[in-house]
């Protein structure tokens, strides 16, 4: 992630922990920090909701108000909510390989604006299934957010006609991606509770528990009591992929876990319904950015 400006910009070292070098646009403001020593309990706070990514490095993240103290990564998206305070290690930086992130500030009133988009166009379940839920989250995030990172790292950073426009489009894809990551979990969080009971969330409470079965598209339009196009449309929608794509990203994200447990690359692939160790182990580093076998070795 670099261009001419920002290069330029970070050039200019102002201090050695958490160098910040921002762009501001309506509605949000994006800030590249590089920190060139070791630090503990750096502090990091915003009034708006804060979205991270790990560039290069390692931070291990402290949140007293939930209780969470762990390790933040390149490939990872921390999110902390509006109001909501990090206290922040930097345990491997230095002058010659310094830890890098990303943080999109973004205001309350731009998520609402989605959020209202959303719940318009989608009929998978209440009015409100996409509504912004204030809390700490920390994921791996995939090649297309990666993607999408890059490419608002250029616009906000250098001169463009189009700029402010090309921004807000940017934004909405970036909130979009939360807000429907958040709608996925509450739906699979919430599966016995009536309030959430609808055909879709069985659906997806379908793929979740047969995850190393092939997926049957008929029995999911069946259980979700639509057409297949009309499936596809709003399962596309509400969580921003594909049933087989998303499918595999959760058996990608379970592989991981499974991996981290002491599972060897070829057990986490045959049991999760991969058929190819080899086409597995492109999968993984396509999601996460490293190999099976190097998350395998974590866990001896």
């Amino acid at each position: 992630m670099h261009t001419p400006q920002l290069n330029k910009q970070r050039q200019q070292l102002k201090v050695l922990i958490e160098n910040k070098v921002t762009f501001a646009a309506d509605n949000s403001e994006l800030s590249i920090y590089d920190t060139y020593q070791n630090a503990q309990k750096v502090a990091l706070h915003s009034k708006e909701l804060l979205f991270c990514a790990m560039l290069s490095g390692k931070k291990v993240m402290h949140v007293e108000s939930c209780q969470y103290h762990k390790a933040f990564l390149p490939h990872e998206s921390f999110v902390l909510a509006p109001e909501q305070g990090v206290l922040i290690d930097f345990e491997q930086a230095s002058l010659s390989a310094p830890t890098t992130c990303l943080a999109i500030e973004i205001s309350t009133d731009k998520i609402t604006q989605v959020a209202n988009a959303l719940n318009i166009e989608q009929r998978f379940a209440s009015d409100d299934l996409f509504a912004y839920t204030p809390q700490l989250v920390h994921s791996q995030h995939n090649s297309q957010t990666q993607q999408l990172l890059a490419r608002m790292v250029h616009l906000f950073s250098e001169p463009d006609e189009q700029r402010g426009y090309l921004i807000d489009l940017s934004l909405n894809e970036l909130i979009t991606r939360l807000l429907q990551q958040q709608s996925r979990d509450l739906l699979l969080k919430n599966g016995n509770n009536s309030q959430f009971k609808t055909p879709v969330n069985n659906a997806l409470q379908y793929i979740e528990e047969h995850l190393n079965e092939a997926l049957d598209i008929e029995r999911l339009c069946k259980i979700a009591c639509m057409s297949r196009s009309k499936f596809y449309q709003q399962f596309k929608l509400a969580f921003g992929t594909s049933p087989a794509l998303w499918q595999q990203q959760l058996r990608l994200k379970k592989a991981y876990s499974k991996l981290l447990q002491g599972r060897t690359v070829s057990q986490a692939c045959y049991e999760l319904g991969f058929n190819c160790p080899s086409h597995f182990s492109r999968l993984f580093k396509h999601a996460y950015g490293v190999p099976p076998a190097s998350i395998a070795k974590k866990s001896h």
